[in-house]
């Protein structure tokens, strides 16, 4: 059993609960779920339920933030299942499994982990299975954990600059590393120049462990039009790295499973 306060999503679960489905944008979208706004900044926060941490797993893969895409996604879990005896932590699981890095990106996340050779060092026959039956494997997670908005559409991690404003920079040590920290040494997949940024940041001041952090790998957003040529620069040296990595914990006769 995990140790995370789900007290806030106790807070919202009945709210979300009483929305009308088809859900629309303007029923998330709304005061009753902001958590923060920046005027000055042109940002707005939005509840979404993301708490669940797997305390177990053996890598991170790590976004910006839940898009309204996700944001959605994880709302229909919720709704989903109201009328099952399920506890909190069993339903903030199958949100975290339904709705991270839903869409094509999760598509395109799964290709090429599977080309790096995750699937082969974790024992499964493919990546998608990390959001199926080997969830016990992963945690995924975003810098920003929950829905981030920049003038109304979602935010991409680079204007404003994450690591220069507040509302923004509060959440990477508060959340960010005490969320890695709560997993054993995991590998970290940071999609995209952001996401790397941030974790660098963390792991410089002695939140995270640097050597653990695999560098280059795309944001696997259909948007980015360069993440194969990204992807293709930098495969073998993640290669290298995720071997290293693996052999390690073989060598330390650290059980991955």
């Amino acid at each position: 059993m995990s140790i995370v306060d789900y007290s806030k999503f106790q807070t919202y679960k009945n709210l979300i609960q009483s929305i009308p489905v088809p859900l629309d944008n303007e029923a998330l979208i709304n005061d009753q779920f902001l958590l923060e706004r920046d005027d000055k900044k042109k940002l707005e926060i939005y509840y979404a339920p993301f708490e669940y941490v797997n305390e177990n797993a053996k890598v991170v893969i790590v976004g910006i933030t839940p898009g309204l895409h996700q944001m959605k996604k994880s709302y229909s879990t919720v709704l989903d299942v109201k009328d099952q005896q399920l506890s909190d932590e069993e339903v903030l699981h199958l949100v975290k499994k339904n709705s991270s890095f839903e869409g094509p990106m999760r598509k395109n996340l799964i290709q090429m982990l599977d080309e790096l050779g995750l699937n082969y060092f974790l024992g499964i026959s493919s990546s998608s299975e990390l959001f199926g039956t080997a969830s016990h494997f992963v945690q995924t997670m975003s810098v920003l954990p929950y829905p981030v908005f920049y003038k109304g559409k979602n935010y991409s991690g680079s204007t404003p600059d994450i690591l220069k404003t507040d509302i923004l920079k509060k959440h990477i040590v508060d959340y960010t590393a005490g969320e890695i920290n709560r997993i054993n040494d995991p590998l970290i997949i940071p999609l995209g120049v952001n996401v790397l940024k941030v974790l660098l940041y963390l792991a410089d001041n002695g939140y995270i462990n640097k050597e653990s952090i695999l560098n280059g790998f795309p944001h696997t957003s259909g948007g980015n039009g360069h993440r194969h040529k990204q992807f293709a620069t930098h495969k073998e040296s993640m290669q290298r790295k995720m071997q290293e990595y693996f052999w390690v914990k073989s060598y330390l006769n650290v059980d991955l499973f």
